[in-house]
């Protein structure tokens, strides 16, 4: 049975490639590091992509903010794709984990998963609301296992489960025309608006970097995208 914390997954391409590996993710896609969010950078990352993920300290302006759109979205309303897979976080510092699983769980008319945990949880969270699909994972020993053996890679200093963590790992990916924000720990998924296969890197920047804009004192942001491999 999956602990309620766990050690956090690190942003580092390499662990998260052995990681989607483990669970049967085949190598043609890959994690790689986005190394700035204006135009000529984001030139640089491979085609397609298919998910981009951004790991980000939860502050005040992030919580605030969260709040303010939640009641936004709730008294406005706003589309939301019946094609979206989107999932609750319940267990602690596994929001990478869960970055991961949107990105894949979208995106499975192109990437050809092989019988594994994630095919395996996927199948089984076929028609589950977005709660039940978190408590399923807490159930998912392949895939809990994989996250607790990956979390041991790359990390000069393994944190222990109970060191305070105060980063968050969340997804934007394109789905049926619109671009959407993957966050288990909000409501519901976020429609930010008109996007594509070929626009999603840069219209997910730009959501990034409002997220910068809100936290302008800070400096720890990462973003990272699933892409084709080189």
């Amino acid at each position: 049975m999956a602990t309620e914390t766990l050690v956090p997954l690190e942003s580092n391409p390499d662990v998260l490639n052995k990681f989607l590996q483990k669970l049967g993710v085949p190598n043609k896609w890959n994690i790689v590091d986005v190394m700035g969010l204006d135009p000529e950078t984001l030139s640089w990352v491979p085609r397609p992509v298919l998910s981009v993920m951004l790991l980000f300290p939860i502050s005040d302006a992030y919580e605030n903010h969260k709040k303010t759109e939640e009641n936004e979205i709730l008294s406005k309303g706003q589309e939301v794709s019946g094609n979206i897979f989107y999932m609750k976080q319940n267990i602690s510092n596994a929001c990478g984990t869960i970055a991961l699983v949107h990105s894949v769980a979208n995106n499975t008319d192109i990437i050809e998963l092989s019988d594994g945990h994630m095919q395996k949880f996927l199948n089984e969270a076929k028609g589950l609301d977005a709660t039940a699909r978190g408590k399923l994972l807490e159930k998912s020993e392949g895939i809990i296992n994989a996250h607790k053996e990956l979390a041991q890679e790359g990390q000069t200093n393994t944190p222990s489960a109970e060191d305070p963590v105060n980063h968050h790992f969340i997804s934007f990916v394109h789905k049926d025309g619109a671009l959407y924000e993957l966050d288990g720990r909000k409501a519901f998924p976020v429609n930010h608006g008109p996007t594509s296969q070929e626009t999603l890197l840069e219209d997910a920047a730009k959501i990034c970097k409002e997220f910068m804009a809100r936290d302008p004192n800070e400096v720890r942001f990462t973003v990272i995208a699933l892409v084709a491999s080189d």
